[in-house]
């Protein structure tokens, strides 16, 4: 008896569990619908703004600005962005992964040199660098509390002033792209100088495509540049945002399932065993009744 007492309380343990992740699965499909509309919304402002540029690219050639400035990266920022909470299966892990690798296989030596800094985005890259003694710079995990592009160009803009001062000579970006609920797609990128398109260049070549400027292409120019970096981050934020609430809800959603499963196993074993000792009990009785008969 005393092992079905066990089994009964695996089983509402499990019936818990499974209504947890089943709320929380409801929670992740809410947030994902609206971190869905931020994102497509904002996507083909972000690439008809990058092809302009792309188009302009002829002029930026001579462009005074620094955020286009080819340098040897001696000094490096890596922004990774994660999320500040778990449950989202490998979400967070894939990206402190991709910035592993990243720093394996092109800024090992800047990070043997002390010359490698981690811009975290998100409580779990922050964490985990801080406690490997990275050079983790500030703490930027508070603009999940109120994701807008105002809250995300203040951290564009500490990165652009740190590349203009030389504190870095190269930025690069590791994100989860965003394309369902049940697929992410880990990117990296340029952020830092500006890098230079060359299909659209070609592309240009093919097809010259002129522009009304006014009040001139320089001035134009040199608007457009930190408009596009900091959209770029923006992006890559909202990006990440999205990609979370689907992973989160695809863990959860196994979550639930996997707790099913686990219930239907428990009740057969609870009801083995409720089987057994009941046989057990009709045993004793039809043996006792024989042995007082005999």
């Amino acid at each position: 008896m005393a092992n079905l007492k066990e089994v009964r309380i695996r089983i509402a343990s499990v019936q818990s569990t499974q209504q947890i992740t089943k709320a929380m699965k409801m929670v992740s499909a809410a947030k994902l619908k609206r971190a869905t509309n931020a994102i497509i919304q904002l996507r083909p402002y972000a690439t008809k703004l990058k092809e302009i540029l792309g188009n302009l690219s002829a002029s930026l050639e001579g462009s005074s600005s620094p955020f286009i400035q080819e340098r040897e990266p001696n000094k490096v920022l890596i922004v990774a962005v994660s999320s500040n909470r778990g449950l989202a299966g490998a979400f967070n892990m894939n990206i402190i992964k991709t910035t592993n690798n990243l720093i394996a296989e092109k800024y090992n030596e800047q990070y043997k040199n002390g010359n490698l800094s981690i811009l975290a985005i998100g409580k779990k890259t922050q964490d985990f660098y801080e406690k490997r003694n990275y050079n983790v710079v500030g703490n930027n995990n508070e603009v999940y509390a109120a994701l807008t592009f105002e809250n995300v160009t203040k951290i564009t803009e500490a990165i652009m002033a740190g590349f203009e001062k030389g504190e870095y000579d190269r930025v690069e970006l590791v994100y989860n792209k965003f394309k369902n609920a049940a697929v992410q797609i880990l990117t990296t990128e340029q952020l830092l100088p500006l890098p230079k398109n060359e299909e659209v260049k070609t592309a240009k070549t093919a097809h010259q495509i002129d522009y009304i400027l006014e009040p001139s292409q320089e001035e134009i120019v040199s608007q457009l540049i930190p408009k596009s970096i900091k959209i770029q981050l923006y992006k890559a934020v909202l990006d990440s945002h999205a990609s979370e609430h689907g992973a989160r809800m695809t863990s959860m959603d196994k979550a639930t399932e996997n707790a099913g499963d686990l219930l239907k196993a428990l009740k057969l074993s609870y009801n083995q065993a409720r089987q057994a000792a009941i046989t057990t009990e009709l045993t004793e009785i039809v043996s006792g009744a024989a042995a007082l008969n005999g």
